[in-house]
């Protein structure tokens, strides 16, 4: 891997499920191979692509590879990743990501200043009609004290491998994808584990797109509905206790991120949607 900006700790271990979109992944790991230095262990965990990933990933070096024969879903193949894991901190993150320089140093600094268990990074979501790294640079200079206490996002997240060692990992019975990783957040929350999303790192999220892909192949049962009605079995959630979280969580994330955007000009979760950029 390239050199990168600054120390990184070799103990961190970084762990990415894949399934098909292969120019997703390829410009997944280009900008991991331009941020990061050779001091982290990379796991590619393979959901069986058939877009020819699986034939790539043979030309890729330095990496423990873990090729499934069947779609284990994002839980199965992460657990995979988690448990051959050799670092103290596990980066967990999505294959349609481009990283920006300092994006791994920022989240390990913003996890020992704030004394963070799981820590996400600044996020923006959609089309990438912006330039990178000017954007990241300005974004970060200005939201680098910035915390989002008690919430980390499942499209990137680094954890402290104790979490893991005390909660267990992602729950499969939540099949394919969602809800896995809001079970996982808030399993750790009640264990006592401090979570954030910080603003001095930052990373660009093209949106779901495996996920969409596998919705429009229309020959996947709804899994989305089945793993909602398993959160609410096992979490014992009433409608009106739903809403109430849903209410309270809506009105919270509008308030700070309404906060963020005057005081910075930008909040720690932006999607460009609709032709224009929104503050979440």
């Amino acid at each position: 891997m390239g050199q990168a900006e600054g120390q990184i700790d070799p103990t961190v271990s970084i762990v990415i499920p894949l399934y098909n979109q292969l120019e997703y992944t390829r410009s997944c790991l280009e900008s991991l191979w331009r941020t990061t230095s050779a001091n982290l262990e990379l796991i590619l965990v393979d959901n069986a692509s058939s877009d020819g990933t699986a034939d790539y990933l043979q030309t890729v070096p330095d990496l423990v590879l873990i090729a499934n024969r069947e779609n284990l879903g994002f839980a199965g193949a992460c657990n995979q990743g988690i448990k051959a894991a050799s670092g103290e901190w596990i980066v967990v993150m999505n294959n349609d990501v481009i990283l920006s320089n300092g994006w791994l140093q920022g989240l390990l600094s913003a996890a020992t200043e704030n004394q963070l268990d799981m820590v996400s990074p600044a996020i923006r979501e959609g089309i990438l009609n912006y330039e990178l790294e000017t954007y990241a640079e300005e974004l970060t200079s200005r939201m680098k004290s910035v915390l989002r206490s008690g919430t980390v996002n499942g499209i990137c997240f680094m954890t402290n491998r104790r979490v893991f060692e005390t909660i267990g990992v992602f729950d499969e019975n939540f099949r394919i994808g969602q809800y896995e990783d809001k079970d996982l957040f808030l399993r750790a929350r009640l264990a006592g584990f401090h979570l954030g999303t910080v603003g001095s790192a930052f990373i660009h999220h093209f949106g779901s797109i495996t996920q969409k892909a596998v919705v429009a192949r229309r020959d996947t049962p709804d899994y989305a509905l089945k793993n909602k009605a398993y959160f609410i079995k096992k979490w014992k959630l009433p409608w009106w206790k739903r809403a109430l979280m849903r209410s309270s969580d809506k009105l919270l994330n509008k308030i700070k991120s309404r906060l963020e955007s005057i005081r910075y000009g930008h909040s720690l979760i932006e999607k460009y949607h609709g032709g224009r950029l929104r503050y979440d």
